[in-house]
């Protein structure tokens, strides 16, 4: 059998070519901040949550006292007595009972009409504006990227469940990282034993070489460390059912990402910010079946993470935002479905929030070219939670932008 050489795995690997470089280093570096240096307690966690392809804001928080909302969308309207009543006469799509419940324990705001100047209806655009955070001129930077270039260089400052971070962690000089879902994957057998060797240093290593054997050798320490944290259950949600149904639901690939999260937040991962997403809201046809199931999964999946995170002493520290690019057209089309809108509600969810309703409820008799209009910058979220959560200055990553969401947090 054709034996394997350190140098011959590091060009079938192409790991000679990224060399002693950040991808194979920040691996060690990133295994040692776990380890060695857990978040204190008591320090704020932002957790957001982008809901791709345009949430239909009024079918998730329903003016349901409201005629027009009826008159306008005939087939996709949700019954008075079906939504889940709050205030102002709004109330939740009739999926969300977890966030219901936890609106009932005044622990999530909802800021109503959320958007930026001159709307853009395109998905691309728009979620390029919400992600830099630059609505009127054109950066390259997300706006958690300048926050990161804030800091000094950690690689588990800001994490992202997926194979790349999103562009809102892209900095000019630092940049967050991604974590797949399946976590890390280190060879076994026969393969993982010689990989291991290829990890023992030698006298005769270049520099480049010794660096790379120290990151293999740094990868399997980490899996030791690491591996019963990925591969165990997410943290108990003492408080919510266990069997299917209700709060409990089916697994979903959010609640998977969020699982994800909460055991490295128990773990101590000295992480400040995490991303995690969800598709599919792109409810051009047949909305209320498709958005419902969406928005049931969004809300148990937030109830389970924050649930599970009680015992830990954690989640106190932890603030979620869930956001999307626009909303929906006011009027429903011909499919039972509807097209793409403007601004839409933004939830900011937990212990530190001063639960309750933000800005102005856009009229539906009062409509700019058929869409909602915009009442709250959401630059004013941006800077309340760099404020509040990373003790940052929102001016400083925000272009001077001196907006606040007033009293979200509890003073």
């Amino acid at each position: 059998m054709d034996t394997i050489s350190r140098r011959k795995f590091l060009q079938l690997t192409g790991a000679a070519t990224v060399g002693a470089g950040a991808a194979m280093l920040s691996i060690g570096d990133i295994a040692e901040a776990a380890i060695t240096r857990p978040l204190p307690m008591g320090t704020p966690i932002v957790v957001l949550v982008t809901l791709y392809g345009g949430n239909d804001g009024l079918n998730t928080v329903v003016p349901y006292t409201d005629s027009l909302y009826y008159s306008l969308r005939p087939g996709i309207s949700y019954k008075p007595e079906s939504v889940l009543q709050l205030s102002d006469g709004l109330g939740l799509n009739p999926a969300m009972t977890g966030i219901k419940s936890l609106w009932d324990q005044k622990k999530v705001a909802i800021i109503r009409g959320v958007g930026y100047p001159y709307p853009d209806h395109s998905h691309f655009s728009s979620m390029a504006i919400w992600q830099t955070g630059s609505p009127i001129s054109h950066v390259s930077s997300g706006w958690l990227g300048r926050w990161l270039d804030t800091q000094s260089r950690d690689p588990m400052l800001a994490i992202s469940l997926g194979s790349v971070p999103p562009p809102l962690f892209a900095g000019v000089k630092n940049v967050g990282s991604a974590l797949p879902l399946g976590g890390l994957v280190i060879p076994n057998g026969k393969l993982g034993m010689r990989c291991q060797t290829l990890g023992k240093p030698a006298t005769n290593d270049s520099r480049l070489m010794a660096a790379a054997a120290q990151s293999i050798s740094n990868l399997f320490s980490v899996s030791d460390n690491v591996t019963d944290v990925l591969k165990g259950p997410a943290p108990v949600a003492t408080d919510l059912p266990v069997i299917n149904g209700g709060n409990a639901g089916g697994d979903s690939n959010l609640q998977q990402q969020l699982d994800l999260v909460a055991k490295l937040i128990v773990a101590g991962a000295p992480t400040r910010a995490w991303s995690v997403s969800l598709g599919g809201f792109d409810t051009h046809a047949n909305e209320a079946d498709a958005q419902s199931a969406l928005l049931g999964s969004v809300s148990q999946s937030i109830t389970r993470f924050l649930s599970s995170l009680k015992s830990s002493g954690r989640a106190s520290d932890v603030t979620v935002v869930v956001y999307s690019e626009f909303g929906r057209r006011v009027k429903a089309n011909a499919s039972d479905g509807t097209d793409h809108g403007t601004s839409g509600p933004v939830f900011v969810i937990g212990d530190r929030i001063n639960g309750g309703m933000y800005g102005d409820q856009p009229s539906l008799s009062k409509l700019v070219d058929g869409d909602l209009a915009v009442t709250t910058d959401f630059r004013d979220i941006y800077a309340s939670v760099l404020q509040n959560d990373l003790k940052a200055d929102p001016a400083q990553i925000l272009n001077g932008w001196k907006g606040r969401v007033n009293l979200l947090y509890k003073q």
